[in-house]
């Protein structure tokens, strides 16, 4: 199997032994604690399930920055991203060398991990704007992940962390949500030598369908393995259970048995385009995926990233040894009238636009909305089904 990023095996950061587990929750009483943003929340989860092999914890300032010009810490670790803990205000926890974490998702608060605290110190608004447009490609607040990340403070917390709960996706998903550990043990289980995940925040219609398809048979998969997001979206996604459910049923009825996993992970949206690909890459490879499937405008949002950038970041930015896995890069795909099947786009020359059934999300949504199931060349009339009901429900609030 794969081998994870930087280390010859995971590196969970959950605490597993009952006896350490229980001794820490009651340690966590006593311990100064600090309210963390939804973004370290998810962070803190990934960590903790290993899809942020080898990270320990929390980043300094000088890592951070270091992520976020070179794709590399101070010692020369690749990582596409800043993995930091800020905070506006960090008074109640000066002096301390160990603080809980408080998780901001969930009623009560309740403790989601211990940190030892290596550092307290402050990004200068100097350096958050470089970092900002170095990961987002942009400073505009418009943006959502931007917003997100300048919204939590400059007050960074570093050090390693003790993860003690998976926030509420283990309870509110608990058929989906899966740390890398377990997808990679339910890899091995099936027999699975050659595996490509495909990343989703949507339900899934006919061209992702196919395109997981495709992927599967151009490079001789064992399986695929649907990771959807369960984390934080913007105002309109839609949520995951729906999402959960019209996913399982096309794959259901669709694919043949021991030839689909589907999961999920806890962590919310950056939208950050490019370097969020590469960091998506990374969490693929933690798990156990030979190959990951990036299409177009991958972890866009709005018009912030050319329709490719996602994919060609990996031959001008990524160094080649960085990341063992493999990228499958697609295009647009869509139904083609004259062929008969979905393809990509970039297959059929020939082909005008109106030679394809395309429709634009809006107007599925009202399709939908109106109890209007979009063509079958779009989506499969059971996933619509589901979708139908969702947005009907939605229209009487």
């Amino acid at each position: 199997m794969i081998k994870p990023h930087g280390a010859d095996s995971l590196k969970p950061l959950f605490v597993y032994d009952p006896e350490q587990h229980h001794a820490l929750m009651q340690e966590a009483e006593s311990l100064p604690s600090v309210m963390i943003s939804s973004a370290a929340a998810g962070n803190a989860v990934m960590m903790g399930g290993g899809y942020f092999t080898p990270l320990t914890g929390f980043m300094n300032v000088a890592d951070a920055m270091s992520c976020a010009e070179n794709m590399r810490t101070t010692s020369g670790l690749f990582f596409p991203v800043p993995v930091v803990n800020l905070i506006e205000n960090a008074d109640a926890i000066r002096g301390a060398k160990r603080v809980a974490l408080r998780d901001p998702n969930m009623e009560g608060n309740p403790v989601l991990a211990i940190q030892d605290v290596e550092a307290i110190e402050e990004f200068s608004p100097e350096q958050m704007e470089t970092m900002t447009q170095k990961v987002y490609g942009t400073t505009d607040r418009e943006h959502p992940g931007v917003d997100a990340f300048n919204s939590a403070g400059r007050i960074c917390v570093s050090g390693p962390i003790q993860v003690l709960h998976f926030s509420y996706f283990q309870d509110d998903f608990p058929d989906t949500f899966r740390t890398a550990v377990e997808i990679r043990n339910e890899i091995a289980e099936r027999g699975w030598n050659t595996v490509v995940a495909f990343q989703t925040r949507n339900p899934m219609h006919r061209a992702h369908e196919e395109l997981c398809r495709m992927a599967m048979e151009q490079i001789g998969a064992d399986g695929v393995v649907i990771h959807m997001l369960l984390g934080k979206l913007k105002p309109g996604d839609i949520p995951a259970p729906v999402r959960d459910a019209a996913i399982r049923k096309m794959a259901e009825i669709y694919f043949p048995p021991n030839s689909v996993m589907i999961t999920g992970y806890g962590f919310d949206m950056l939208y950050a385009g490019p370097r969020e690909a590469v960091l998506h890459a990374l969490f693929r490879q933690n798990m156990g995926a030979t190959h990951f499937i990036i299409g177009r405008d991958h972890a866009g949002v709005g018009d912030y990233y050319g329709p490719f950038d996602a994919q060609t970041i990996f031959d001008t930015e990524v160094p080649d040894d960085a990341l063992e896995i493999e990228i499958f890069r697609a295009d647009h795909t869509a139904y083609s009238k004259k062929l008969n099947r979905v393809v990509m786009m970039c297959d059929a020359p020939d082909h005008a636009k109106e030679d394809f059934v395309l429709l634009s999300g809006t107007k599925v949504r009202e399709m939908l909305g109106r109890g209007e199931a979009p063509p079958q060349e779009f989506s499969r009339p059971e996933v619509a089904e589901i979708l139908m009901d969702y947005y009907q429900q939605l229209n009487q609030k």
